[in-house]
């Protein structure tokens, strides 16, 4: 697959930490675009001081166009927006492109291609939850980051692997880095 992975600031770059972590043991081609506010983040919140991302990723600067899913004539399989920020999600929700990652999402909806979305943020008011309305109207799949229970995680890292689990099973990825409900551990 051709993934794009968008990382913008709302708090949860474990989430994006993990999915990236877990693409890298694949054959996949990833880009990688990290807005400015994630990365301060991402200093803040993970142990290493920022997210590590794979040396064969390519990475992709918020003010750059010169990223090849910036055009929808090329061909990218999806597009992850982990964690999404209320701000992100409104910008796409409104068509307002600006950056990278908003004309990504931009393409990603125009053409018709997989755009996900995992928003992190509670509560929500009324206009989150109208943006959020809105982006799946126009196709979008928003995967809140709320983790589930039943597998009895035993870690934070556990929890946060079933909400990376749900990006996974979006994009039609083999994993297996959360227990499926009533299903039998290995």
């Amino acid at each position: 697959m051709r993934l794009v992975v968008a990382v913008t600031g709302a708090s949860g770059a474990v989430y994006a930490q993990r999915l990236l972590s877990f693409l890298e043991a694949g054959d996949h081609e990833v880009h990688v675009v990290v807005s400015d506010c994630a990365r301060q983040v991402a200093r803040e919140e993970l142990e290493k001081g920022g997210l590590a991302i794979p040396p064969r990723f390519s990475v992709h600067g918020q003010r750059s166009l010169e990223a090849p899913f910036l055009s929808g004539s090329n061909r990218f399989s999806a597009m992850i927006i982990i964690p999404c920020s209320m701000g992100t999600a409104g910008r796409i929700a409104h068509g307002v492109s600006e950056g990278a990652i908003g004309r990504a999402a931009d393409v990603f909806l125009k053409e018709r291609r997989p755009l996900l979305l995992v928003p992190r943020e509670t509560p929500w008011n009324l206009i989150h939850a109208r943006n959020m309305v809105t982006l799946i109207e126009a196709g979008a799949v928003v995967i809140p980051a709320c983790p589930s229970f039943y597998g009895k995680p035993q870690s934070v890292l556990a929890l946060v692997d079933t909400v990376v689990a749900r990006v996974l099973d979006h994009l039609q990825i083999p994993h297996d880095l959360a227990v499926r409900w009533k299903e039998k551990k290995a």
